[in-house]
Parts: C-alpha cells; structure tokens; sequence
C-alpha cells in the first residue's frame, strides 16, 4: 500500500465516518512504559498520557495533508517515536519525519538493502557495539571503535549502515525513546589514512541524520583515547553540529577516570577500568541479526516515492557535494597538521 493511499484514507478529511470500515487495520497501541518514565516523559517530553493517541493523531493528519506521497508508516507507535523525539511539538515532529524519509531517500549507498545480515562484516569486526548494562540514567551505551575498520576491506559507508540499523534496533524500545543514548567512542589508532575517510561530505550526511533526520536522543557523546588527529575530525565536525549537541562532547584522552565520572566503571568493560568483564560483542551481534525479518517488514512499510519534491529534501544535492568538497580541500592541510 502507498503512502498516498494510506493517507486517503486515514485522513479525516478524506472521507465520512461511513468510510470507516476501509480504514486499513493498525497495531493497537498499549504503553510498555513504567510509572517512573511515564512521568519523566510528562516532564522532560510533555507527553500527556491521556492525550497521548490525540497527538499522534494530530501528527497522523498533518503527514496525510501536507506530505500525502511521504509513503511513511503511520502506525501509533511509529509517529510516537517522532513526536518524543520532540517534545511532542506537531511541526518540529512532522519536519523530522519528513527529514527521516529524506535522508533515506538522498543517500542511497547507505540505505538500498539495508538489514543485519548486509552488514555482518561490521558487526563481526567489533567497529559498533551496544554495551549489555543500562547507565544509571536507564540509557544503552553504544560502543564505537575505529581502529576495528580496515578500509581496504569495505567502504566507511558500511560502518554507516552498521550504526543506523543499531540505532534503528535501539529505538524500538519505548524506554530509549524517553531515556535516550550514550555513545562511547575509542578513537585509539585511529590513523591520518583512516580520518582521510570522513571529510566534511560524509560527516554532514551523518551529523544531519542523528541531530535532524532520526528520532533519538543523544544525551552524551564520550570520546576515548582519541589522538592528536582527532583536532582536525572535530573542526570538520563541529561547524555541522547544533550549539546543544556540541556541548555533550567529551574528550576524555586517555584519562579512564575522567571517562568515569560520566560512565560508571560498573557497566563497562575492562578494556575501559569497568568491572563487567570483557567486552563482548557476540550478544549485541546476535539480537541484531536475529531482528532481520523485522526490520524487513518495518523497512517494507516505507515506501520510497517514485519523485520528490525539492521542498522536501534536506539536503540538495549537488550544490551540498560541492561546498563540502571545498571545505575538504580546506581542511586537509590541518589534518596533516594535527597528525
């Protein structure tokens, strides 16, 4: 079924309360949440329990009226991810659902075949991981490690995909949806050959998915044993990054103790001074392979239009290649001087 038919026919404005009997069937929605995070939703999200199904609704009918072909699943739960995501504000909700089509849409190396089992080698190789222990604040902690990338052996797009589909698997939790993330990256022996890999185009393809065009939250980002090079990653990063994000950056170094003081050493590994044995990546890589069917029949419901209008793109294109070419070319002088 095509986004443009769902729409016609959910859209109130779409038909009489006779039509009711061809609206399509969708999963009744039943809140997993715990009376804690139910209030810590009311606070922090101003989600209202009682007008929870109202506001998906409202959200439901501004996709069917303002973006009809979006071809966007329109499931309770689904929306809901999005209007969490922002505080259930209706319009900035509505652009990230639109902005989460347009990334799929406008970067197609990353999101064509997109499953587990696609990206096997990066999950077998360690390069992401999600640590088994929530932090205090109930949130996963995904682990990234660099060094475990060999170029020669797939392209950085790959790593790309292996991120996302983690981040997909993550967000299916209603608890992720209202606790957020913590990413730990290890940028130990992360080399100028490596760091050669991640030039402004690509970092703006993956800062603009996680600020603008995916529904989760980021509370923190620790960086780990990052290197001298690392000064040049981020100032290609940072001209991409929102004023807010940018201030959830920590740069540990190599100072485990610093590290801690943002995550307890009694959910992480030893390579990191945790106290929960050795990391192990084995578990993480079987849930997410073992989600395949599902991520499948969610991915099946997304339905890529035939044609976009450029309104609804995030990004343009040609015209956004080419400034960040430019600043490439600008930039690779700092890297070699960091290095």
């Amino acid at each position: 079924m095509s986004g443009d038919s769902d729409c016609t026919r959910t859209s109130p404005s779409a038909g009489s309360p006779s039509d009711n009997e061809f609206l399509p069937d969708r999963p009744k929605y039943v809140c997993s949440l715990s009376p804690d995070l139910v209030t810590k939703a009311r606070e922090e999200l101003q989600e209202k329990p009682e007008w929870r199904l109202r506001d998906v609704q409202a959200l439901r009918d501004m996709v069917c009226k303002d973006y009809p072909s979006l071809g966007t699943c329109l499931d309770d739960a689904f929306l809901l991810r999005f209007l969490r995501a922002r505080k259930f504000d209706y319009d900035r909700a509505l652009q990230l659902l639109v902005n989460y089509h347009t990334c799929r849409r406008s970067w197609p190396e990353v999101f064509n075949n997109l499953k587990p089992s696609a990206i096997k080698p990066v999950l077998e190789s360690g390069f992401v991981t999600v640590l088994p222990c929530l932090d205090p604040e109930g949130r996963h902690v995904v682990c990234i490690r660099p060094d475990r990338w060999t170029p020669s052996n797939y392209p950085i797009t790959e790593n790309i995909r292996a991120i996302y589909l983690t981040l997909e698997k993550l967000i299916q939790s209603e608890e992720t949806q209202v606790n957020g993330i913590v990413i730990l990256a290890d940028y130990k022996g992360v080399s100028l050959s490596k760091a050669s890999h991640f030039g402004p185009f690509v970092a703006k393809k993956v800062i603009g998915i996680l600020q603008d065009g995916f529904p989760i939250r980021i509370k923190a980002v620790n960086i780990i044993n990052e290197p001298r090079i690392f000064k040049g990653i981020f100032a290609i990063i940072k001209p991409f990054l929102k004023e807010k994000i940018a201030n959830r950056f920590f740069l540990h170094g190599c100072d485990l103790n610093s590290l801690h003081q943002n995550i307890p050493p009694v959910i992480l590994p030893e390579e990191y001074g945790g106290t929960s044995g050795k990391l192990d990546i084995s578990a993480w890589n079987e849930l997410l392979l073992a989600s395949e069917e599902d991520f499948l029949h969610d991915f099946s419901q997304l339905v890529l239009p035939c044609d976009s209008s450029p309104h609804d793109m995030l990004v343009s294109g040609d015209a956004d290649e080419k400034q960040c070419d430019d600043s490439l070319r600008g930039m690779k002088p700092q890297l070699y001087y960091c290095y």
